[in-house]
């Protein structure tokens, strides 16, 4: 059992909790939780090792062993020590490092994600959490982004991260991905997205809560669009208006292969 806070595995896992330089360099990140264990297990994703303590549910336990039948390095914590570990109001007991590593971008992609100076991790988290339910093939992620493998993206994404391509990319790289698509910006001067025909292949950046797109991102727009609102409201964040934006991909995708 670990007890000690000198521990070189909780060390790491406080680095990697900390900043996204630490997790860049470790090449790993952390999830916390059994849902999300559970997701990274079912995926197949690489695991380097799994911490609990005396907390975990029965569903907990049962995971545990599940690791360790597979091979999995698992160790047991002092409660206290991994309590000190955990992010969350109400911890399970039990997380996991794992590998960073970039599922592949499909050959000729038709829908991708640019999630431009999204600063908040929930608004981030949301995003991706939406584009793996709405078929977005990959998401680029431009350097003024959060780190979308910090720990509050990757609990708001609530295992995206298991399914979805997630790449970070320079301006330059992002040009050459998305070349032969259009390019639209969710803005509110744009034109409809209703009016708009969403069924070519397309990149869709949604910018910052505060800033909105960089001057980068601008650049490559083919077309600004917006959402049609009924009220007094203003704007919606970035997460919901994403979500809105792609799931009208899905809507006139899928009347279209319907016809």
């Amino acid at each position: 059992m670990i007890t000690s806070s000198q521990n070189s595995k909780i060390k790491l896992v406080r680095a990697l909790l900390g900043r996204a330089k630490e997790r860049r360099e470790a090449n790993a990140f952390v999830v916390e939780g059994v849902r999300l264990v559970e997701e990274a297990v079912n995926s197949d994703w690489k695991f380097q090792f799994a911490l609990y303590d005396d907390s975990p549910s029965e569903r907990g336990l049962k995971l545990v062993k599940k690791l360790e039948d597979k091979k999995i390095e698992v160790e047991k914590v002092e409660s206290r020590l991994m309590q000190s570990l955990s992010e969350t109001e109400t911890p399970q007991g039990i997380l996991a490092v794992l590998a960073l590593t970039n599922l592949p971008i499909p050959n000729s992609p038709n829908f991708l994600l640019i999630p431009d100076q999204i600063r908040d991790p929930g608004n981030l988290g949301t995003l991706l959490r939406t584009a793996a339910a709405a078929g977005v093939q990959a998401v680029l992620v431009p350097p003024e982004t959060t780190d979308a493998f910090a720990p509050k993206v990757v609990r708001s994404g609530m295992g995206a991260h298991f399914r979805l391509p997630i790449h970070s990319k320079t301006w330059e790289e992002i040009e050459a991905q998305t070349k032969g698509l259009q390019v639209y910006l969710a803005d509110m001067d744009g034109t409809s997205c209703w009016e708009t025909d969403l069924r070519q292949p397309l990149a869709l950046i949604i910018g910052g809560e505060a800033e909105g797109a960089s001057e980068a991102a601008q650049k490559l727009v083919t077309q600004k669009i917006s959402i049609p609102m009924q009220g007094s409201v203003e704007s919606l964040n970035a997460g919901v208006a994403g979500s809105v934006l792609m799931f009208e991909v899905v809507r006139q995708r899928s009347v279209n292969s319907n016809q």
